[in-house]
């Protein structure tokens, strides 16, 4: 079963149905009505933080999720999540240089993990002003994609099971979406 934290965003209904397209059990929950130790007694194959307004401190209960699981559940952050994922290791989130919202831009990838089998440049769609700042990611995250003027698209957990994208794979106009969450799915971090 798969965890997808809503972090009271639009788009969590459309991640819930591309992961259900790909067979997948999901169990919905908003980020404040978490139980973190209901979720310990739970046979979690992945927990996906969704997108939200604000920023990381906006995401209720997610930090203590990764506090508690991140070393036994793999995770992926989408948006925010990613934004998320970045603070609680020590990385920091900063306004955009320009804000993007509703805009297909291409993606570099480094063609692993959640990327693999992706085309490169991938055209992702972006919505959100703020970014994870790549000059501070921690030694333990590494940098897996860029946007075209280098700013901070992808990035993963250099021991665990732990990715994230700043674009939206669940938008309509993003290519390979249902693919990149596939591969999430089936392990490949």
């Amino acid at each position: 079963m798969i965890l997808l934290v809503d972090n009271y965003d639009s788009f969590t209904y459309n991640l819930s149905q591309y992961l259900r397209m790909l067979g997948q059990e999901v169990l919905v929950r908003r980020n404040d009505e978490l139980d973190v130790d209901e979720v310990g007694r739970m046979e979690l194959s992945l927990i996906v933080i969704s997108p939200g307004p604000g920023g990381p401190e906006a995401t209720g209960r997610c930090i203590d999720l990764l506090d508690a699981y991140h070393k036994e559940i793999p995770f992926l952050g989408i948006c925010l999540g990613m934004q998320t994922i970045a603070t609680y290791f020590g990385g920091r989130v900063v306004q955009a240089e320009q804000p993007v919202h509703g805009k297909v831009r291409p993606v570099l990838h480094h063609g692993k993990g959640v990327f693999t089998g992706l085309a490169n440049p991938l055209q992702v769609t972006r919505y959100h002003s703020l970014v994870v700042q790549e000059r501070d990611l921690p030694d333990c995250l590494e940098a897996t994609a860029r946007s075209e003027v280098g700013e901070l698209m992808g990035l993963r957990h250099k021991v665990y099971s732990i990715s994230g994208v700043q674009f939206h794979p669940e938008a309509y106009l993003t290519e390979g979406g249902m693919a990149l969450l596939k591969n999430a799915v089936e392990g490949r971090h």
